[in-house]
């Protein structure tokens, strides 16, 4: 028996995988080690996909310098900026993803942490979106704390956005202006009010291996139910414009470990899809199982129809997963 197949069985019988064997999978042969991940998904999964949409809901000019983001306002990238979007704005692109199936929509601001009066502004259009759109709604706010989450929760937001990014190790090479403990201290705060939390991470950031199980660790640690794997889309004028991007097969290996080291989640397609010839399609044969689709932030993505199709032809049913 490989490796591959007898910690497939372990994680089967409801075995959680230690570091030490986490490693050595990492560097298992990749097309067993990816079919021995999507039997895991679809023995704690089945075939539901969790679809989420995303808007922008504030642009630019950020005061944090993490070295991946066109809308740090440390670097020239060129982003749109603007102020926080309209009750309106947000509710009908709501209303647009909704009629076109999508189950789970986002709003994303830049910055810190929106203040108090902004956090107000959110909560009516969270509430706005609620009495008119069947759908749920995540928040991605930046460092809130828990009245805050507990604000936005009253107001019918369901999910907290906030990715760790990358490992403890590796977060201070990124960003300087917050800490990997303000991170914890964020998704904490956010699970204290109640508030299921989406987290993850960039892959492609100058992380090891090591770096890439020490993160999804950390998520298995907080009890995290939906993991974003983004990838590293180098974007000019930030500190990683001449980064290599990674390889389709990297990511596949990515999501393939993460499904063995975090067996029933939602390990979702994020960021860096774009950039995929198939789409994605190898890592939903590799343990994946939510997507992030439509444009993204700053970025342009597939649109929510062609990913309806997709999916639908690889036997994925969009459902609500791991509410």
């Amino acid at each position: 028996m490989t490796l591959t197949e007898r910690l497939k069985e372990k994680v089967m019988a409801g075995g959680e995988l230690t570091r030490k064997e986490a490693l050595e999978l990492y560097g298992e042969p990749l097309e067993p080690l990816c079919a021995a991940a999507d039997e895991i998904r679809r023995r704690f999964c089945g075939n539901g996909v969790d679809i989420c949409t995303i808007i922008n809901g504030k642009s630019g000019r950020c005061t944090e310098d993490c070295k991946y983001c066109a809308q740090s306002a440390h670097y020239h990238t060129g982003v749109e900026t603007y102020p926080l979007l309209d009750t309106e704005e947000i509710v009908r692109q709501a209303e647009y993803n909704a009629q076109r199936g999508v189950l789970r929509y986002s709003i994303v601001t830049s910055g810190r942490a929106l203040n108090d009066g902004e956090v107000d502004k959110m909560c009516d259009a969270v509430r706005a979106i609620r009495q008119r759109v069947n759908i749920q709604v995540c928040v991605s706010f930046g460092l809130l704390n828990e009245d805050q989450y507990r604000r936005l929760r009253e107001a019918g937001v369901s999910r907290v956005h906030n990715n760790l990014e990358t490992s403890r190790r590796n977060f201070p090479n990124i960003c300087t202006t917050h800490s990997f403990d303000d991170k914890l201290a964020a998704i904490r705060a956010a699970q204290r009010a109640g508030l299921n939390v989406c987290s993850g991470g960039i892959m492609g950031l100058g992380e090891t291996p090591e770096d890439r199980v020490d993160m999804a660790l950390t998520l298995r640690e907080l009890g995290v139910r939906s993991v974003p794997v983004n990838m590293l889309n180098p974007i000019p004028g930030t500190p990683y414009a001449d980064d290599a991007r990674l390889s389709e097969d990297d990511m596949r290996r990515i999501v393939a470990v993460y499904r063995f080291l975090l067996p029933g989640v939602s390990i979702r397609l994020a960021g860096g899809r774009g950039l995929m010839k198939d789409k994605g399609e190898g890592c939903f044969h590799s343990g994946a199982n939510a997507v992030i689709s439509g444009d993204m932030l700053t970025t342009s993505g597939y649109t929510i129809e062609s990913d309806m199709d997709m999916l639908g032809r690889l036997g994925y049913i969009p459902e609500l997963c791991n509410e």
